[in-house]
């Protein structure tokens, strides 16, 4: 396969295939290893944060399915497929789930179809667009042609907000994107966070963004927390991912081996 061609960069590190080789996926370059061995290296329980990540997708899913009725997703930062997609969730619970995917690596469009194998009763659909322009996403053609925005769509914002760099800038691309929704719809994010790391560890990983070594902008507790201003939040609350509604027989691992916030949140 000739990736240039497709506008992929094999040497240049991306966040949704380094993302699927901390989850043990194959569909990664040399450049993305290396970027994730690196920041695993200065921070080893990374991997465990990007796989409680993966699991609160899970749950947050079924909860938006099964518990809150709704039946239409609108997915940012879809990432690469992998096992339990949102639409195999969501299907899986309602079959006649609709879900558009977005994410702006190609390598993610080459590998679209599995996220396309829909049920025979629910659609998929998949936009390549960037978070950092969400009119483009909300005028694509395929988004209005999938989803009723007259009716609740499940907004999911998992582990990418994190890419949107500078204090506050997340704010209002989130903001863009609720305006859109009708009262009804949800928001489930989840941000990394230096909050629970020490000092040294703060330090040390701000040199790395300064230095372009990490793509990966931090945000504290307060600061993800406004994300979901107006909205009205699910129990319980704001919590890192692993403590957002676990299995039972879960065993909840301590907060400074996620260092990811998660939040749900229900527009009135």
């Amino acid at each position: 396969m000739d990736h240039t061609s497709l506008g992929i960069d094999p040497t240049q590190p991306h966040p949704a295939r380094r993302y699927n080789y901390w989850l043990g996926g194959k569909d990664n370059f040399a450049a993305d290893r290396a970027s994730g061995d690196e920041l695993e290296r200065h921070f080893p329980k990374v991997r465990l944060g990007a796989l409680a990540n993966r699991a609160l997708l899970r749950r947050a899913t079924r909860f938006l399915t099964a518990e809150a009725g709704i039946r239409q997703f609108l997915d940012i930062g879809t990432g690469l497929p992998t096992a339990d997609n949102t639409h195999e969730v969501a299907q899986r619970h309602a079959p006649e789930s609709r879900v558009v995917y977005v994410d702006n690596d190609p390598l993610v469009m080459v590998h679209a179809r599995a996220l396309l194998n829909s049920s025979p009763e629910g659609r998929t659909a998949y936009i390549e667009a960037d978070l950092n322009d969400p009119e483009a996403i909300l005028a694509d053609p395929v988004l209005h042609d999938t989803l009723d925005l007259k009716q609740p769509v499940g907004l999911m914002l998992i582990a990418v907000l994190h890419f949107i760099h500078g204090p506050g800038a997340a704010k209002p691309i989130v903001r863009r994107l609720l305006d859109a929704l009708p009262p009804g719809s949800y928001l489930v994010a989840t941000h990394a966070t230096s909050d629970f790391g020490t000092p040294e560890q703060q330090a040390l990983y701000q040199q790395l963004v300064e230095q372009g070594r990490s793509d990966v902008w931090t945000r504290g507790r307060d600061e993800f927390a406004e994300l979901f201003d107006g909205l009205e939040l699910v129990d319980p609350g704001v919590v890192p991912a692993s403590e957002w509604r676990p299995e039972p027989d879960a065993e909840v691992p301590v907060r400074s081996d996620i260092n990811v916030w998660t939040a749900v949140g229900r527009k009135p």
